[in-house]
């Protein structure tokens, strides 16, 4: 898969812009606050229909400007089809092949990309919510059904929230109500456990050996799914929800004085293992690298194996973050393969054919030149 053209009208700090795009390698060089990463930012809405680097949409439309617009043209092993996302101050609008989509979460998935940010350390070393983002984000791309289930779990959080928040501090609670929300909440939390296992299982597949390989076989990588319950993964559908229901129980006089949810996978993590030790505690900066790298190169693997189509790769301004190993490590594993997009102030420091090859793209305020 891979993206022929895209064009921005009124995103972030471009008016208009039109690009025809390689389908291996494209290189944007340029200073900072040049506007690199917003291109780079809007492949990663086009796709996702939301950003990596804000959740308040009307920062993506261009200053005084009414609307943005992202508009791409999509190639996969189907053939060639156009998507378009439209952001207002009222919402965004997806179209997939010139045709509306009515729920966004049947948008997305139609492109699929894996952005790798100096942020994305922070999956490693950051807080148990970027971890949660980070599942449900790639999930969200392989499975429309998980979306949806998400969705759903989120408004049965919001209520069952709402209802502990507007009795806080109170003896009692509407115990009927209070039971039909709580059983909607735990069968929808299950379905989400389960999911998030099932691919936590897929990931270590791809990145337990990607990472060995990185660290020339010293390194054994494990990634685990820990939910704040302490569900087994081997349980039963049936087994789970009594285990919640059990769970709930338990700590109902607390969610009654304190007004919130205390138990579910809103406050679930991820845990990442190098030979034993927790990596986001005793890991090395060099390890928590590695890590990261495994993460993102088993990710296109994985999207691979469940779509059948090779994920567009984003790597925005991190070559600069990896030494020459890793850094040659990444450049060999997409060559020729993954359609990637890179940014960096400059590529006299890449000394790989990866990069001598590339489509270059020079940018410098608001505006793109390509080979010059």
């Amino acid at each position: 898969m891979f993206i022929e053209h895209l064009q921005l009208t009124n995103y972030r700090n471009y008016e208009s812009l039109n690009l025809d795009l390689s389908p291996k390698i494209n290189v944007f060089i340029g200073e900072n606050a040049q506007g690199k990463t917003n291109v780079m930012e809007s492949i990663y809405v086009l796709a996702m229909a939301k950003s990596h680097r804000t959740s308040n949409d009307k920062e993506l439309i261009r200053w005084e400007a009414d609307y943005g617009k992202i508009e791409g043209v999509v190639q996969n092993r189907y053939g060639s089809f156009p998507m378009e996302l439209s952001i207002t101050k009222k919402g965004k609008k997806g179209k997939v092949n010139h045709l509306e989509q009515t729920k966004l979460s049947n948008y997305i998935g139609q492109m699929n990309v894996v952005m790798f940010a100096p942020e994305d350390l922070n999956v490693v070393k950051g807080s148990p919510q970027v971890r949660r983002r980070f599942i449900d984000m790639e999930i969200g791309q392989i499975s429309a059904l998980y979306l949806h289930e998400l969705l759903t779990f989120q408004k049965l959080l919001k209520q069952r929230n709402h209802l502990l928040k507007i009795n806080q501090g109170k003896k009692q609670i509407d115990d009927v109500l209070f039971a039909i929300y709580t059983e909607q909440y735990i069968h929808s939390a299950v379905q989400i456990i389960r999911k998030r296992f099932h691919f936590i299982d897929l990931l270590q597949e791809w990145a337990e050996p990607i990472h060995s390989g990185i660290s020339r076989g010293l390194e054994k990588l494990t990634i685990k799914y820990r939910p704040t319950t302490g569900l087994d993964p081997d349980w039963s559908t049936e087994e789970m929800v009594t285990y919640l229901e059990q769970k709930l129980a338990e700590v109902k006089k607390r969610e009654l004085e304190r007004g919130v949810t205390l138990v579910g996978p809103h406050r679930d993590d991820l845990q990442f293992l190098v030979n034993g030790y927790d990596v986001q505690t005793y890991g090395s900066q060099g390890q928590q690298r590695t890590t990261a790298l495994s993460l993102k190169l088993a990710e296109i693997e994985l999207i691979k194996k469940e779509t059948k189509e090779t994920p567009i790769l984003l790597l925005d301004d991190v070559l600069s973050e990896l030494d020459d190993y890793r850094q040659s490590h990444l450049l060999n594993t997409i060559q020729g393969e993954v359609q990637t997009f890179v940014t960096t102030t400059s590529v006299d420091g890449i000394h790989h054919e990866t990069i001598q090859h590339a489509e270059m793209f020079h940018v410098k305020q608001g505006e793109i030149e390509n080979n010059v």
